[in-house]
């Protein structure tokens, strides 16, 4: 859920974002500034992605304003302990948390807001999508996967063996969260919030995930961009059996071109994953071209009727296997259903409840 499946075949070239910092944070408990009261840390995470990125804004004797907080575990745990002994230990030690941001609902966002604002007696900030749709996953943790889960993946096209695989690993969202705060402060679009001494304005993307807020500062021209927007790799946009008939992917592009008029290109952009840049603009564009290309090359497959799982190699530039199986038809699904919301495309499920996919005419 932290990212797409990379894009296939970039036919326009990838912007020449700039990259400030040629010394990263370790993971696990450094820091460095990357501004004045702002500092960047990396928290340890399995899989393809080694890190998330998070922030810590000094709020002076109140403690550290956290935004994002890493996945649950004892790993992210003993590094967010160095940490406070170390980089946010404050001059005379025991410097805390004063609030726990988050911007949006993952496990490697959210997954260690409990831990932090139980520690340290602080509330979560977050937007009211992310929170309560956060709590609705976590109530699957060890559920057998529901019978519309498998019709919806039957639909795709998948056989048998993928399914008894989706089953086995279906309901492990809420292992990846220490336990979820049990209140929470309502974040809103357009909100301007004090942060350390700044202003701070909410900006809500959706589309990754329901609500997803970016948080922006005109005077120290910086914009924490969760996974809105990425430098290096594109968010995963997808269609989940809870929602078959949604249309993630015209949201995110909407969200985009909004960012683009809300937030200047002169920022400094601190992702959750990958390195801060300048570019915002840049990459914003190459973001949508890409989408648009990308549905353009769909749109082009789909002249003869196909299912989902024969798509993937118009969208991807890798080999699809059983790992990535589920993000892949997720993505493949937003890029079709938008075709179908534009008009550009219809379905038809056939008797054995198979879905076929093909241009409009």
């Amino acid at each position: 859920m932290r990212d797409g499946v990379e894009q296939s075949y970039p036919d326009h070239p990838r912007p020449k974002l700039a990259y400030p910092f040629d010394d990263p944070p370790k993971v696990g408990g450094a820091a460095r500034d990357v501004a004045p009261g702002v500092k960047w840390l990396r928290m340890p995470l399995g899989g393809q992605l080694s890190f998330i990125n998070v922030w810590a804004i000094d709020e002076g004797d109140a403690g550290w304003a956290i935004v994002d907080t890493g996945m649950g575990g004892t790993a992210t745990r003993d590094a967010w302990r160095a940490a406070f002994q170390g980089p946010l230990a404050g001059q005379s030690g025991g410097k805390g948390v004063s609030r726990v941001f988050v911007t949006h609902m993952h496990p490697d966002h959210i997954g260690m807001s409990g831990y932090l604002t139980r520690k340290f007696d602080a509330k979560l900030w977050i937007t009211r999508l992310e929170f309560t749709t956060c709590r609705s996953l976590a109530a699957d943790t060890g559920r057998e996967a529901p019978e519309d889960a498998l019709r919806f993946f039957r639909a795709a096209g998948w056989d048998e063996d993928a399914l008894e695989h989706y089953k086995a690993r279906f309901g492990g969202f809420g292992r990846g969260l220490h336990a979820l705060p049990d209140s929470f402060h309502r974040l809103n679009d357009g909100d301007e919030v004090a942060i350390g001494g700044k202003t701070w304005r909410v900006v809500v993307g959706s589309g990754h995930s329901p609500e997803h807020a970016c948080l922006y500062c005109p005077e120290l021209k910086l914009m924490i961009s969760g996974d809105q927007v990425l430098p290096k790799i594109s968010s995963n946009v997808s269609v989940f059996p809870t929602e078959p008939d949604g249309d993630p992917l015209t949201e995110w592009l909407t969200s985009l071109a909004r960012i683009r008029t809300k937030v200047p290109d002169d920022v400094l952009v601190l992702p959750a994953h990958n390195d801060p840049f300048h570019g915002l603009h840049a990459r914003i564009d190459h973001l949508i071209g890409g989408h648009e290309r990308g549905l353009e090359r769909l749109h082009g497959l789909i002249a003869e009727p196909k299912r989902v799982v024969d798509v993937f190699h118009v969208l991807f530039r890798r080999p699809i296997d059983q790992n990535l199986l589920g993000l892949a038809t997720g993505e493949s699904l937003a890029h079709l259903n938008c075709l179908m919301a534009r008009g550009q495309a219809t379905r038809t499920r056939d008797q054995n409840g198979v879905d076929w996919y093909r241009a409009a005419a």
